[in-house]
């Protein structure tokens, strides 16, 4: 079997919930597959957990839209957008250092 090639990993930031969600992200699945509106959580232990969009039927069941079949495909996934969301805290913490020496 392939690996596995994760790319274009995106991270869009939210002011946090009760529950821990941080934000939304996207990705490419081996350059072909547009994997969107990935639920992305912080745990009470500092990890990151991925929740994968489901759909509710008007008969109030919930269906899985997509999600990883394995736990290799889930943890490139996750590691993925473990670096941006890494990315995005660095140029947040820039423009913030930034700000404080102009003033």
């Amino acid at each position: 079997m392939a690996e596995t090639m994760i790319s274009e990993a995106t991270f869009y930031p939210i002011k946090p919930t009760e529950k821990g969600l941080i934000g939304i992200s996207s990705c490419l699945l081996d350059g072909k597959v547009s994997l969107n509106c990935i639920s992305v959580y912080s745990t009470p232990t500092g990890d990151i957990r991925l929740l994968f969009p489901n759909k509710c039927l008007p008969n109030g069941r919930e269906i899985s839209i997509y999600y990883p079949i394995n736990r290799e495909v889930y943890e490139s996934i996750r590691q993925a957008i473990v670096d941006k969301l890494e990315t995005v805290k660095e140029a947040v913490e820039e423009k913030n250092d930034a700000r404080r020496k102009e003033q």
